[in-house]
């Protein structure tokens, strides 16, 4: 898992946001959400940004939410309300908030562009938007949202109707898919499945109702060790796995779902499928503004160092989270270890010193598999080898896990990482020690 760093001092967070924000900064973070909002924290506690509102972020929603909860959402064991806290309250008290959406980056000149038609001038750039959701990419899915059985836990206007559908669901076809796209959280798209499967044991209803995984990949988990363990779930529950099928439709009017099939031995072609209940995570992609703006690899993410987080180009850029072209799966524990490297080796490009800190690719995936099970999935997403932290097999579900993602890793985000006093695994704490000193 993780391990916390002692904070330099405790910082009070900003309660407004910026009305005018100034014309320069020394950096600027384009994006409040978990990876921006660490950052921007962390940064507070070095002496070059003490109490000098040198650190602004650009972020255009009013809401701070805790995603990886939602799954529990759906499933109908937490609120939306208990995931989400108003943005201004997570803003660090050091930092300015332009509530705004980018519109372009003008790498060459040191320049954000906003949607409202601010320009903001930088020195340094951290780049942590996050990820497009990207509905339209499914006919049909747009209009099918959030009536007759049809849900996503990947948008908070939809997540509570998961639990609304899967409490009034009778039986049938209950179908849950996975683009063939990056997606946030990969495990989440069958996290909600093994909870409505569960559901409908306890109610009776499981002699008549076929539950299937679709997904666009071809494996149904990244990691051996853990996909192993998924598929024995699967199969001791009687779940319908069905690899390389892209969902490319919804047909509400007939509830049907058509998938495609992307290769393999199964061939090409189309396939339909009735749904009585049709939880879909819709295909995920880099913002426009990103390859607009010059600084995207060839798939649209920001070109980075897979190490330093360092932008390929422009030296006075970096980006972690979502948008990044880290090839390591987009979790929040990613996001943790990410975060640490980015400020040490942000503040070392600061102050002209080589860049010391490496991230190796961590990331963790807590795997619900039920109401009180998990598989606590801990990888090296650059190599998908295994990276435990407990002395046990996490591959196997375990109660106590649970009780560490329903109960503990929510108070760690807000409290800790939030604040800039959670920086991933014990290897990257020593690379922080600049954080310290006044």
């Amino acid at each position: 898992m993780h391990a916390a760093i002692a904070p330099a001092a405790r910082r009070s967070l900003a309660t407004v946001s910026a009305a005018a924000p100034r014309q320069q900064y020394r950096v600027v973070v384009v994006g409040g959400g978990a990876a921006g909002v660490t950052v921007a924290a962390q940064l507070g506690k070095h002496a070059a940004f003490f109490n000098k509102k040198d650190v602004l972020i650009i972020e255009p929603s009013d809401t701070h939410y805790y995603q990886p909860l939602w799954t529990l959402v759906g499933g109908g064991l937490k609120s939306l309300s208990s995931t989400a806290r108003p943005m201004a309250s997570v803003i660090p008290s050091h930092a300015d908030w332009l509530k705004a959406r980018v519109s372009k980056i003008e790498p060459a000149a040191n320049v954000v562009r906003t949607d409202d038609g601010k320009e903001i001038a930088y020195d340094f750039l951290v780049v942590a938007p996050g990820i497009s959701i990207n509905i339209d990419k499914i006919e049909g899915l747009k209009e099918s949202l959030g009536k007759d059985g049809v849900s996503t836990n990947y948008l908070a206007a939809h997540v509570e109707k998961t639990f609304e559908f899967i409490k009034a669901f009778q039986g049938g076809n209950a179908i849950f898919t996975q683009p063939s796209t990056p997606i946030k959280c990969a495990g989440a798209p069958q996290k909600i499945m093994y909870l409505a499967e569960e559901h409908f044991r306890d109610k009776g209803l499981r002699g008549q109702t076929n539950v299937s995984f679709y997904s666009g990949i071809g494996k149904i988990f990244g990691v051996d060790k853990y996909a192993n363990s998924l598929t024995e779930v699967c199969k001791k529950r009687d779940i319908n796995v069905n690899l390389l099928h892209d969902l490319v439709a919804v047909r509400p009017d007939k509830k049907q779902a058509v998938f495609k099939k992307v290769g393999g031995d199964g061939g090409s072609g189309e396939v339909v499928v009735a749904y009585d209940f049709l939880h879909v995570t819709p295909p995920m992609g880099p913002l426009p503004f990103i390859r607009e703006s010059g600084l995207a690899d060839e798939a649209g993410w920001v070109s980075v160092d897979r190490a330093t987080t360092q932008h390929v180009a422009f030296k006075n850029v970096f980006s972690l989270g979502d948008s990044s072209s880290l090839p390591t799966s987009r979790t929040a524990a990613a996001v943790a270890a990410q975060s640490g490297v980015t400020t040490a080796n942000l503040l070392s490009a600061i102050e002209g010193r080589p860049l010391a800190a490496a991230y190796d690719g961590y990331t963790s995936c807590p795997l619900v598999t039920g109401r009180d099970k998990l598989i606590l999935a801990e990888f090296n997403g650059y190599t998908l080898q295994p990276r435990e932290t407990f002395h046990f097999d996490q591959s196997v579900e375990r109660p106590s896990m649970y009780r560490l993602k329903a109960d503990m890793l929510d108070k760690i985000y807000w409290e800790l990482m939030l604040k800039g006093n959670w920086v991933g695994p014990a290897p990257f704490r020593p690379l922080l020690n600049p954080l310290d000193r006044n």
